[in-house]
């Protein structure tokens, strides 16, 4: 959104009496999500394009060239992109597009950097989560001061502790900050952050808060000396059970079962966005269930709670006359109309939902298509699990022993007799999974074949491809000019392909003699 758009924007709302918005970003991220797409019309959002998903219908050679026949075709392309012949001149752009951000009519925070020829681009290939020909030259943060007033304990579903900083409120980005998370005690013993300091603080990739660390500077250098240094509890703020610290590990742990605030942040995540998508269910609603005994685990939203009982909660707050003020029956009736509608989310949302240890989205999705059951998850063996694309034995180890704990089975059983769906389509593999359980790495030039391509072709027959060669390596596949992942290989004993072992392993899915 160009901050000349976000200006007139909040003047519309500040005359209409709404509330305006923090920042172009926000205000261009709310637009995107209008579900009336009048209201995005009117925003008046731009864009600029710089890439499209195939450029072989194209005839050209680079991404300069490509930018230029974007421009000639209409569309709209960035005047401000450049072509640099040196990484001194690359230095100097970034510099320079530093030292102007502010001139820009659009808000930015840093450079993409592109390797220009699409060979070269396609010689380099990519990692597992970018392309190893571009990169971001990302500005430093803006930064602010402010004091430390106090470090809060946060517990987490999984009984995790995590220390929040809260200090004065402070814009940094074009948004109020008054909060930001400190990780664990190692990461406050390494900033050395104490209640009272006064700190810097910045937003991490101009989003996310985050403490930078102290001002030991000046008069405020002997006062930081003089504070104590912060502890992490020993017993859980919220049930005051003791809290332990496993070896190997940095996080503290509450591992009472019956601790509320875990309870709490379960049954939130179960109803956020990602989850089961509960519209409604914020998390004070959430907390008054658990502090009234409303709800305890999430199979008690299918099977306990209900309209009558919803709209008669307490919300913790007192009309003038000295009455309880509850939810009423129009919200509890909007909150469990989405918690009837939830039951058909699917296995990848269940799976996500549980908050089972290591198991993200992602992870999830993976998991529902391949097993499409719980009933076949549960069945499937650690090693069965673990053969799954980006599945490895920590992960696959956490989702065994979660469906090895009869409360766990109790709950998901609960789920299925409420009529929650435990299922997902299953996507088939086309070819038989021959390879199922074996790593290739690929390296080196191919003449036949794109190494992307070949990678693809070997994960159709159930194989994992990884970027990095280790003991667990099954083959290392070298083409041309092939460097140091030959050499490692050689070195741990790895067994080596060619280009026509691999193509023969393709074609027939059957391993070499």
């Amino acid at each position: 959104m160009p901050k000349r758009s976000f200006v007139r924007l909040n003047e519309d709302a500040d005359a209409a009496g709404q509330q305006p918005f923090a920042n172009p970003r926000n205000a261009a991220a709310g637009s995107l999500r209008q579900k009336d797409p009048k209201v995005t019309a009117h925003r008046d959002l731009e864009t600029f394009i710089y890439a499209i998903a195939d450029v072989t219908p194209v005839s050209v050679n680079s991404q300069w060239e490509f930018l230029q026949w974007l421009r000639a075709s209409g569309f709209s392309v960035n005047p401000n992109a450049k072509r640099c012949n040196s990484a001194a001149e690359v230095h100097e752009f970034c510099a320079q597009a530093l030292a102007h951000r502010d001139e820009l009519d659009y808000d930015i925070d840093g450079v993409v950097v592109k390797v220009d020829s699409f060979a070269s681009q396609e010689a380099l290939g990519f990692t597992a989560r970018a392309p190893r020909w571009a990169i971001a030259y990302k500005f430093p943060p803006e930064e602010k001061q402010t004091v430390l007033r106090e470090i809060r304990i946060q517990v987490g579903r999984t009984g995790v502790l995590t220390p929040v900083a809260e200090f004065d409120p402070v814009v940094v980005a074009g948004s109020t900050i008054a909060r930001a998370t400190l990780h664990n005690i190692d990461e406050v013993r390494r900033k050395d952050v104490r209640v009272g300091d006064t700190i810097v603080v910045h937003k991490a990739g101009d989003v996310i808060p985050e403490v930078v660390g102290p001002v030991t500077t000046g008069d405020e250098g002997p006062a930081h000396e003089a504070r104590p240094l912060w502890n992490m509890p020993e017993v859980c703020p919220s049930c005051g059970s003791p809290v332990v610290r496993e070896e190997g590990e940095v996080a503290y742990r509450c591992v009472s079962i019956d601790c509320p605030a875990q309870a709490s942040e379960r049954l939130i995540h179960w109803g956020s966005r990602g989850a089961m998508d509960i519209d409604g269910l914020g998390d004070e609603l959430v907390n008054r269930m658990v502090e009234q005994g409303v709800l305890s685990d999430v199979a008690d939203f299918y099977d306990r709670l209900t309209e009558d009982l919803l709209a008669e909660l307490w919300t913790g707050r007192t009309s003038v006359s000295g009455d309880k003020i509850v939810v009423g029956r129009t919200v509890a009736s909007k909150v469990m109309a989405q918690v009837e509608q939830s039951k058909e989310r699917g296995l990848a949302r269940v799976l996500f939902g549980l908050g089972i240890r290591h198991v993200g989205a992602n992870v999830a999705s993976t998991l529902a298509k391949r097993f499409g059951s719980m009933e076949a998850l549960a069945q499937a063996s650690v090693e069965e699990i673990a053969t799954v694309e980006g599945i490895g034995p920590k992960i696959a180890q956490s989702i065994h022993d979660f469906l090895r704990v009869p409360s766990n089975l109790q709950v998901i059983e609960r789920l299925r007799t409420s009529g929650v769906v435990l299922e997902e389509e299953v996507v088939e593999p086309v070819r038989p999974q021959t390879l199922a359980g074996l790593t290739f790495v690929l390296t080196g030039t191919l003449e036949t074949l794109k190494r992307s391509d070949a990678g693809e072709a070997l994960k159709e027959l159930g194989a994992k491809v990884s970027g990095s060669v280790s003991k667990r390596t099954s083959y290392v596949v070298a083409g041309a000019a092939a460097g140091s992942k030959l050499t490692k290989a050689q070195e741990l004993g790895v067994p080596v392909l060619d280009e026509a072992a691999l193509l023969a392993i393709i074609e027939t899915g059957q391993l070499p003699e």
